[in-house]
């Protein structure tokens, strides 16, 4: 290829590999060098790495991993169809060491493709910014890698999306210095892996839920099944973990996943809060020659009667601080024996939180008429819970204010959403509750609720189906999602996509309804704006995401929809 075939790369490129000497030599640079090639020259310079270094050391053998495990068949089908003799293709995991190799030149005779081991490289580079990354020639630290373009792609853990190391492609130096012609392979390479942990890991997690359903086939056993990801509890282990032993527990267990190496073994020091001493044995659960998870078994000792549940915490799903605040100023009003007002939004969880409340109280909803019986079974001592005190009709609020003059101690909880100004009677009867209220926060003021709550409204598992799990961009569009419906409007999303989907494997963010999905407009739209978005956000839909399809099938520019999607989102 001649320098009049591209004009503008070849000085380019030139230009910057004097850059490069100079900087070895300590000179002064010329101006135009990226700052973030300089700025990665300097940390290379920073380690204490030899630009003139041939190898990394003596060849190891590469750790065994899930990622390794999953990726070597498909990195074997694709290498027949590359030119290994000009072509090189490499798996790395997060440090990034190099797990598998494929081709003859350029040659890749390090193991270790760390910044601190070989200075600038894609692979290393693809993991610090979490997206695909080019580097080209002598944007390299190392003189081994002058003549070198290397492209490496992200591959990241279906469910969760932590990185889990690359897909790299290097070639002889690429003139035009982007796109790399590797990138398409190494795109589809890191999809392909991508694809098969996703299918290992469903295989692996039906395997950890039938071990749990044989373990918790006796009724009322105390039974968890743990894989640091999952975490499928049984009623009677709920009843006696809290929330605290439960966490050190599965720390406990997980850390024998990880360990593998033994295949049954007891845990003594996990005391439950009941004093009872009881000892947990884990039986960890092999699938496909590892450790994939682990049952454990609360371990029953003589006798144990256990007690009713006190009433100094409540079985409800949140641990945020608004949550925790509220709940526990609840608890503490509700130690004695006087009326208490729970106020919140719709669907924010008052009623569930005043049923934890009370035991075994009388239910009364204010919107379907008036009150007569249950008001009497209050004044002969029985708790009454009454929902929507919003709507009370005028003669009841008249009688529960009369009834709280006489006797301030009734064994009454109320859950009242504020709207309308109330008339004076209802007034009256919120100004005499005021400094006994509890104000439940929305869901939008307690995002980092929303994956207990996810835990807590999934519906129970299908013997030999998996639970329903989410990956992590749905989980972060659902955080992001306002909630107008609290908690409420998260129940039947979770409810629609248990009993309606027919895909398996986690959730994504494309089976999101598309409010929650591209969460809320920055700025007020107008009705045209409005519905123009809504034909933009369901033409995605319809088309996988993929933006150059989405712009064909609406009549539009690619540039065009772009500006529109940059404009709706702020």
């Amino acid at each position: 290829m001649t320098t009049a075939e591209h004009p503008t790369a070849r000085p380019a490129l030139a230009s910057l590999r004097r850059a490069r000497e100079l900087f070895l030599r300590g000179h002064q640079l010329p101006d135009g060098v990226p700052e973030e090639v300089l700025a990665a020259w300097k940390r290379a310079r920073f380690f204490g790495v030899r630009h003139d270094v041939r190898e990394s050391g003596p060849a190891v053998s590469p750790p065994e991993s899930p990622l390794l495990t999953a990726a070597r068949p498909v990195l074997e089908r694709i290498a027949p169809t590359l030119d290994t003799g000009r072509t090189t293709l490499v798996l790395t995991d997060d440090r990034p060491r190099v797990l598998w190799a494929t081709g003859a030149a350029p040659d890749h005779p390090h193991h270790d493709l760390s910044e601190q081991a070989v200075g600038h490289n894609s692979a290393a580079l693809a993991l610090h910014t979490r997206r695909r990354a080019e580097v080209h020639g002598p944007e390299h630290f190392l003189d081994l890698w002058q003549d070198v373009s290397g492209v490496s792609v992200p591959v990241r853990e279906p469910e969760t999306g932590r990185l889990l190391g690359t897909v790299t492609v290097s070639c002889a130096l690429c003139v035009e210095c982007g796109p790399h012609p590797g990138a398409p392979v190494a795109e589809a390479a890191a999809i392909a892996v991508e694809a098969e942990l996703l299918s290992r890991s469903r295989a692996a997690e039906r395997v950890l839920l039938d071990a749990y359903l044989r373990a918790a086939g006796e009724q009322g056993r105390a039974v968890l099944a743990l894989d640091g990801r999952n975490r499928f509890v049984s009623e009677a282990a709920g009843r006696l973990l809290s929330p605290e032993e439960l966490e050190v527990l599965e720390r406990r267990v997980v850390a024998l996943v990880r360990e593998g190496t033994r295949t049954r073994t007891r845990l003594s020091d996990i005391r439950l809060s009941d004093g009872s001493g009881r000892t947990v044995t884990v039986t960890l659960v092999p699938h496909q020659g590892s450790v994939i998870g682990a049952v454990a078994v609360l371990e029953p000792v003589g006798h144990t009667i256990t007690s009713a549940p006190s009433r100094t915490t409540v079985g409800l799903a949140g641990r945020s601080l608004p949550w925790r605040h509220a709940v526990g100023r609840a608890v503490e009003l509700a130690a004695s024996p006087e009326p208490l007002l729970i106020v919140g939004e719709r669907g924010s969880g008052k009623t569930s939180l005043a049923r934890e409340l009370a035991t075994d109280p009388l239910i009364a909803d204010a919107a379907e008429g008036e009150l007569g019986a249950e008001l009497e079974e209050l004044v002969k001592g029985r708790p009454l819970l009454i929902r929507h005190v919003e709507r009370l009709a005028q003669p009841d609020t008249a009688t529960l204010n009369s009834l709280l003059d006489t006797h301030p101690g009734m064994p009454l909880l109320m859950t009242y959403t504020p709207g309308a100004a109330p008339g004076p009677c209802l007034q009256r009867l919120l100004d005499t509750l005021a400094a006994r209220s509890v104000t439940v926060p929305a869901l939008r003021e307690r995002p980092d609720d929303i994956r207990e709550l996810l835990t807590s409204l999934t519906p129970g598992p299908t013997p030999g189906q998996p639970p329903l799990t989410w990956t992590l961009d749905a989980l972060r569009a659902l955080e992001r999602h306002p909630w107008p419906g609290n908690v409420t409007e998260l129940a039947h999303l979770v409810r629609a996509l248990a009993e309606l989907r027919r895909s398996t494997g986690p959730v994504r963010s494309t089976e999101l309804p598309d409010p929650v999905r591209e969460g809320p407009a920055p700025r007020p739209l107008t009705p045209m704006e409005r519905a123009e978005r809504a034909a933009i956000l369901e033409a995605l839909r319809l088309n996988g995401g993929n933006k150059t399809r989405t712009a064909a099938a609406l009549g539009i520019g690619r540039a065009t929809l772009y500006r529109k999607l940059r404009g709706y989102r702020g």
